[in-house]
């Protein structure tokens, strides 16, 4: 392995760590949210406990309300007294019924106690320009008028303020079935009338791709351009490791066939990154408009025994590795990556935390996303690891890393795909002086995971490694995925 601090990539935006909240299954609800009433230690009716797990992962950015929920929301329904709020059906998730208890205003709460940025994701699909319109006026204009006198009213004297503002989502599908050169009108039109209020200055995000749709970013990139600027800042990705749609399989239950099979299809996220960036590279060369993966995650069937619209699953060190893999790429991808949203926070899909009742615990994939903070504003610098495929006809290698420098610190991370060799690893450290160095690893049997009675059977303990004159050496296991921080 071969590290370069004086070769610098990219910068590495800390949103990449980025997280998403939809009212899906029981992310928001007996998740994220269990209202004041409950006995479950909270604040305004937000877990405590899930605060600070995210607060200690420094969770950069939090995506809501959606997801296929967002256009259908409106979001006046989820403002004022709560027991006058409308109830409406969710069609898209288990057609339950949803009291809109967590509206704007609760979200917006626990942006501020995580101390995140919060990303709004508008309604294009079933909404109108006006009501998106108002939604930002409401939430950040100080002065008079009806939708500030409205928030007023509802007890927030003074605006919020917020950068990201999403306008659509999947509006190649569950987002209005729309063709992107359809879709580019309708982002334009709503666009023009989302406006800046009070020093807010909004960043705009247009809806991308669906994994390998690059005519949709040919259209967008042609369209989004007007003489002299662009009207989107960023334009969106969503791309899910997913074995089979037909047959997922459970999140506990596979094979070693399985496992690489999966790994072979989310390291295709890098080819991915890597064609869609060279379609906008055409059309701005100078990187204008970032690239926002704002969904990515595994996908399986859900656990049985639970709702098939709450899209519950489990979470094991196969789904740890596969989030170690996605990052390293998206650092290394953050030229023009500036965003990347796992799907999801709380109990659905790749779900960071886990609860059942007043139980939370900590899957494997939040502790990698722990081991990997560090990088956070840090500068992507070069990063080379001499490989092995560990699958025939299958793009699986055994390492795979990314390194950063932050304030005079170096921090490597790898990931060691194999299940059953270690990985011995001597790495030279070019151009950074080190007298320090300090390691931590997630590691287990490859199906390993975290139950209710068992939270923390998977967790990060320390890893030995050594440097002396510009070598590193440290000895990763198999599947595992590791920190190494170097002063």
């Amino acid at each position: 392995m071969l590290i370069n601090a004086e070769d610098r990539i990219s910068h590495i935006q800390p949103e990449i760590y980025g997280h998403f909240s939809e009212h899906l299954g029981r992310c928001i609800y007996g998740g994220i949210y269990v209202g004041e009433d409950s006995p479950i230690p909270n604040i305004h009716g937000i877990r405590k406990d899930i605060v600070e797990a995210f607060k200690n992962i420094r969770l950069p950015v939090l995506r809501w309300p959606g997801g296929c929920f967002a256009d259908e929301y409106h979001w006046k329904d989820g403002i004022g007294e709560k027991s006058s709020r409308k109830k409406m059906v969710n069609t898209n998730w288990g057609g339950v019924v949803e009291d809109n208890s967590f509206g704007t205003h609760e979200f917006m709460e626990l942006c501020e106690l995580v101390g995140c940025e919060p990303y709004i994701a508008g309604n294009v699909g079933s909404g109108t320009v006006r009501e998106l319109s108002e939604w930002v006026e409401y939430m950040t204009f100080d002065g008079v008028s009806p939708m500030a006198e409205l928030r007023r009213q509802n007890g927030r004297e003074k605006p919020w303020r917020f950068k990201y503002l999403g306008i659509g989502n999947e509006n190649w599908g569950c987002g209005g079935n729309m063709s992107p050169e359809y879709y580019s009108g309708q982002y334009r039109q709503f666009r023009s009338f989302c406006k800046n209020y009070s020093g807010n200055e909004l960043y705009y995000v247009a809806c991308g791709p669906s994994g390998a749709d690059f005519n949709w970013t040919e259209v967008m990139m042609k369209t989004l351009k007007t003489p002299g600027w662009w009207t989107a800042n960023a334009i969106s990705l969503h791309f899910y490791t997913v074995p089979e749609w037909n047959n997922k399989g459970l999140a506990t239950e596979f094979t070693e066939e399985d496992y690489y099979t999966l790994l072979n299809l989310n390291n295709y996220t890098d080819e991915l990154l890597t064609r869609h960036t060279e379609i906008m590279n055409r059309y701005d060369p100078e990187g204008n408009v970032a690239l926002f993966v704002d969904e990515w995650g595994t996908w399986y069937d859900v656990e049985p025994g639970t709702n098939p619209g709450f899209l519950y699953q489990q979470n094991t060190m196969r789904d740890a590795m596969v989030a170690a893999i996605s990052l390293n790429i998206f650092n290394r991808h953050s030229k023009r990556v500036k965003m990347a949203n796992i799907a999801q926070a709380v109990n659905v899909l790749q779900a960071l935390i886990l609860t059942e009742g007043e139980k939370m615990l900590k899957t494997p994939t939040y502790h990698v996303f722990d081991l990997y903070k560090e990088h956070q504003d840090g500068d992507c610098i070069y990063c080379y690891s001499q490989n092995e495929n560990l699958a025939e006809g299958k793009n699986v290698p055994m390492l795979s890393t990314s390194a950063s420098v932050k304030n005079g610190v170096l921090t490597l991370t790898a990931a060691n795909c194999s299940l059953k060799d270690e990985a011995k690893i001597t790495c030279d450290v070019c151009n950074f002086e080190a007298s320090s160095v300090s390691a931590r690893v997630l590691t287990g049997e490859v199906h390993a995971h975290n139950t209710f009675e068992a939270p923390e059977a998977v967790g990060i303990t320390g890893l030995k490694a050594e440097i002396s004159g510009g070598k590193l050496t440290f000895t990763l296991p198999a599947c595992a995925v590791a920190e190494i921080s170097l002063k």
